[in-house]
């Protein structure tokens, strides 16, 4: 039996270090069989997992020697953290190695939100030539709303800012004291208020029974008709049938979504979504690029490697 399981996709050389050393079964596939990872786990010290792969009491339960759990980003609503706690088993995310990806990912959607130009290839090259109607907007000097403010959110107020966007925040959990609140970002301490400023929402907090549905129809209602909403974050931060009927009710001008509650995104809960303009759906991938990608496995296979040699 492996020292250690990889159920999810991690980069070569990461792999290739922790093969080196110790007995390691990498299957991506298993993710897809989660009822063969705990047999799998009998005699393993190190379960290595992105956000998919369900790391529950009973999972933990199979692996008594485990020493690590570790994480290739940095969600953790798919792992019984409690559960690890209490059986003395490290949950390792790979905080800050995804940063600039996701923040990335927020700017490249705004943009192309409010700018409404990018998908019209087939027009033009059909001779429709849609000029006009591709007239869109620009991103400075327009109010980018973010709620949660870690470091996610932090990076992407700075390349809003270099755009010449206005940034404002809500994070009850950050201090008005906080110095970071001096870096000319703008304080909301109510969710609505921050809402009905914003030009673009993009959400930046974790999935827990606070934050399920934290954007619904209330919370869209809130927003300007003119406004756009990113989620990048977590799938059920959204109410994804009322963002669906803002949309198509023109109440809202535009959404992206990388996660969703039910992923993968199958074709039954998609239909939500049928009719909705101006909407951009991209599966789980805003923390993953090729850099990215190599931070995370870096990250994660120095936590694992010292875990399991500190034990030797």
């Amino acid at each position: 039996m492996p020292d250690i399981v990889i159920t999810e996709f991690m980069d070569a050389p990461s792999v290739e270090r922790l093969t080196s050393r110790f007995d390691t079964l990498y299957d991506p596939g298993l993710v897809d069989r989660p009822e063969a990872i705990p047999v799998l786990l009998s005699e393993a010290r190190a379960l290595v997992v992105r956000n998919r792969t369900q790391v529950t009491d009973a999972v933990l339960a199979a692996g008594p020697g485990l020493r690590i759990v570790g994480r290739l980003g940095v969600g953790l609503d798919n792992i019984d953290v409690a559960a690890a706690r209490n059986r003395g088993v490290p949950v390792v995310p790979a905080t800050g190695a995804n940063d600039d990806s996701v923040a990335e990912y927020v700017i490249a959607m705004t943009l192309h939100l409010l700018r409404g130009a990018y998908a019209s290839s087939a027009d033009v090259q059909a001779g429709r030539w849609p000029r006009t109607r591709l007239i869109g907007r620009e991103v400075s000097g327009k109010t980018l709303g973010l709620v949660g403010f870690g470091s996610i959110a932090r990076k992407t107020a700075i390349l809003a800012r270099s755009l010449g966007m206005t940034v404002a925040a809500f994070d009850p959990y950050v201090p008005a004291d906080d110095p970071i609140w001096q870096s000319g970002v703008v304080r909301h301490a109510a969710l609505d208020g921050l809402l009905g400023a914003a030009d673009v929402v993009s959400l930046h907090v974790p999935l827990t029974d606070g934050t399920h549905h934290l954007i619904d129809a209330a919370a869209l209602a809130a927003m300007r008709p003119e406004a756009v909403v990113i989620n990048a974050a977590r799938g059920g931060v959204v109410d994804e049938p009322a963002l669906a009927a803002a949309l198509k009710e023109r109440r809202l001008a535009g959404a992206a979504l990388d996660v969703f509650e039910v992923e993968p995104l199958t074709a039954e809960a998609g239909a939500v979504f049928d009719g909705c303009p101006n909407l951009v759906l991209t599966p789980h991938i805003a923390g993953v690029t090729d850099e990215s990608n190599s931070r995370v496995g870096v990250v994660i296979a120095d936590a694992v490697l010292e875990a399991l040699q500190e034990k030797n």
